[in-house]
């Protein structure tokens, strides 16, 4: 199945969860990570346990230091 992330669209087997997508299809670190399905915030707690659907939009937002 495709979803995608930022704009890209990726394929990823069913059953995946978030937290699957971001370790082993991404290779993102959680530290600093939000991410949002389909214009919903998802909460860290719960990235093992969400399951991600076939045309997902997933957005990854990475906190940055600055002014």
């Amino acid at each position: 199945m495709e979803v995608t992330v930022n704009q890209q669209l990726y394929t990823i087997t069913e059953g995946c969860t978030v937290q699957t997508l971001l370790y082993d299809v991404l290779g993102k670190p959680a530290k600093g990570l939000a991410v949002a399905i389909n214009q919903t915030i998802v909460s860290k707690t719960l990235w093992q346990t969400v399951l991600l659907n076939h045309g997902d939009q997933i957005m990854l937002i990475t906190a940055t230091q600055g002014g």
